[in-house]
């Protein structure tokens, strides 16, 4: 099989599947609906991916991968300034999470749904974060030591770059009719939470 098409072919499927998972969740996604929507025949698709289970993994790994190379590759950049390493990352995020909105919605759906599927998330984000604790952890220290910034705990940033990173996301369906003119504009309004975002944390670390 030429190897350009194989890639095209696999490439439609995971479009698809991302599509039907995100939409539907793991229990209610069907291979038959993914295929349909890929243009390739049930057969086909099995040929790619033999299971529901390691499509929904190849997935859950790209996804991580791309969140991996973009957040967490810059604030473990040593090239950068530990500050400018923390504003690059949390912008990061947020494009990351406004380029994937349903995703976060999806993750938690899973986890509440079935504890199970926790696992296979945290088999692939552990390594990576805990490498980037250790070292920027070190790095925070050493630079609240020198007085450039406040002394935090790298955990605890984490969470509050995640926490309204992701809540943007999670509330704007329920929020945008509450708030008017606010979020008439998606992308304004992105632009600007995201811009307050960066400095309400930022905030924090400064002396």
């Amino acid at each position: 099989m030429d190897n350009k098409n194989t890639q095209t072919k696999e490439q439609q499927i995971l479009v698809a599947a991302e599509r039907e998972f995100l939409t539907r969740g793991y229990e209610g996604a069907r291979t038959t609906s993914i295929a349909k929507a890929a243009g390739v025949t049930h057969a086909m698709l099995h040929y790619y991916f033999r299971t529901k289970e390691q499509l929904f993994e190849r997935i859950v790994d790209e996804k991580f991968r791309t969140m991996s190379h973009s957040m967490f590759a810059i604030m473990g950049d040593p090239s950068l300034p530990i500050v400018e390493r923390l504003r690059c990352g949390i912008a990061a995020h947020f494009d990351f999470v406004a380029e994937n909105p349903e995703l976060p919605r999806f993750v938690i759906n899973e986890i509440v749904s079935r504890p199970e599927r926790y696992e296979v998330l945290y088999k692939r984000v552990e390594p990576v974060v805990n490498n980037i604790f250790r070292g920027l952890q070190t790095e925070l220290d050493g630079a609240a030591e020198r007085g450039e910034m406040a002394r935090v705990d790298v955990r605890m940033l984490l969470i509050s770059i995640m926490s309204m990173n992701i809540f943007t996301f999670v509330a704007y369906p329920f929020m945008e009719p509450l708030m008017g003119e606010l979020m008439a504009d998606r992308e304004r309004f992105l632009a600007a939470r995201k811009a307050e975002n960066i400095e309400t944390i930022m905030k924090r670390i400064r002396i």
